[in-house]
C-alpha cells in the first residue's frame, strides 16, 4: 500500500486545509511575523517546489500533482487567488500559469560542498494571507471530503490523496473527529486518504514532531493526534533524511510548531 507510481496518468492529489481564523493574526515564536503570513509563505514555497518537480524542459510542466488549497475562517472554500480563484483542484500545469503576482525574497541555497549561499529571487504567490472569523474545522474537513471523493472516483488506481491541515486552534463548529474519519475512509486501490495535522504555536515551546504516541500532549494535541494517519514508509524515510528521529508508527502530526517545523511538516507530508 502507498506504493503507486505518480505519473501523468496517475497523478497525486494534495489538499491543503489552511486555518484563516482571526487568531492567525498572532505572531510566530521568536519573530514578529504573523502566523497567517508564515503559513501563506510556506504554502507558496511548497507550491513552487511541486511545480519544479513537475517541470520538464524550459516551459513544460507535467501534471504529476493536482492541488487544492482550502481556507477556513470567516468562510470555507477555495483560497487560491487570481485566475485560479474559486477553483478546487488545480493541475500543476495550471498552477504554474496561475500565480497572482511575484514577491522578492532572500533564498538560501545549499551548494554541493555543503555550504550555503543567499540570493534574491522573485517568487510566485498563489495564496494571500488571511485571518478573520472562527475555526470551522468540521466544515473544512467536510469540504475536503467533497473534493477528495470526486477525485478518487476519477483516479481509482492513483496514490491516495494527502490532506494537510494547518491550524492554530481547536474546532469551533463541533468535534472534528467524525468528519476526519469520513475523509480518511475515502481512498484508492493503493490505500486510504492520508490526513496529517499541524498545530501552530504563538508560544516559545518545544514542538512535538511526528510522535508515535500521544504521551504528554494536552487535550487539543491528543485530538489532532488521533485524527492523524501513520506516515507511510517513504515519508518516514523522508523525515529521517531531514534529521528527524521518527520511529515506526510515527504519525503525520506536529504540535506547537514554529516556522522550521512548519516547513519540515510540509516537506515530509508531500510525496517526492
Amino acid at each position: 500500500m502507498y506504493e503507486a507510481e505518480i505519473s501523468r496518468a496517475n497523478p497525486a492529489c494534495i489538499v491543503f486545509l489552511i486555518d484563516q481564523s482571526s487568531s492567525m493574526r498572532a505572531a510566530m515564536p521568536h519573530t514578529s511575523q504573523s502566523k497567517q503570513l508564515a503559513v501563506a509563505t510556506a504554502v507558496n514555497t511548497l507550491l513552487r517546489e511541486l511545480i519544479l518537480r513537475c517541470a520538464r524542459g524550459v516551459d513544460e510542466v507535467w501534471d504529476f500533482f493536482h492541488v487544492a488549497v482550502i481556507g477556513y475562517g470567516a468562510q470555507v472554500g477555495p483560497a487560491l487567488g487570481g485566475p485560479l480563484s474559486g477553483r478546487d483542484l488545480v493541475p500543476a500545469s495550471a498552477l504554474a500559469q496561475g500565480s497572482l503576482r511575484t514577491e522578492r525574497h532572500v533564498v538560501t541555497e545549499t551548494l554541493p560542498n555543503g555550504t550555503s549561499t543567499d540570493h534574491v529571487a522573485d517568487l510566485p504567490v498563489w495564496l494571500e494571507s488571511a485571518a478573520s472569523g472562527t475555526t470551522p474545522m468540521c466544515a473544512a474537513l467536510e469540504y475536503a471530503h467533497k473534493v477528495v471523493d470526486g477525485w478518487v472516483t476519477e483516479h481509482p488506481s492513483a496514490f491516495p490523496p494527502i490532506v494537510l491541515n494547518v491550524t492554530d486552534g481547536e474546532s469551533t463548529d463541533g468535534d472534528p473527529a467524525g468528519a476526519a474519519q469520513r475523509l480518511r475512509s475515502l481512498g484508492t486501490e493503493d490505500g486510504s486518504t492520508l490526513l496529517f495535522n499541524l498545530h501552530l504555536s504563538s508560544d516559545i515551546a518545544t514542538p512535538v514532531a511526528f510522535p508515535s504516541t500521544d504521551d504528554g500532549l494536552p487535550p487539543a494535541g491528543v485530538k489532532l493526534f488521533s485524527m492523524s494517519d501513520v506516515l507511510p514508509p517513504d515519508m518516514r524515510e523522508t523525515a529521517q533524511d531531514l534529521g528527524l528521529p521518527v520511529q515506526l508508527g510515527a504519525r503525520g502530526f506536529v504540535f506547537n510548531a514554529g516556522m522550521q517545523a512548519l516547513m519540515l511538516f510540509l516537506n515530509v507530508g508531500t510525496p517526492s
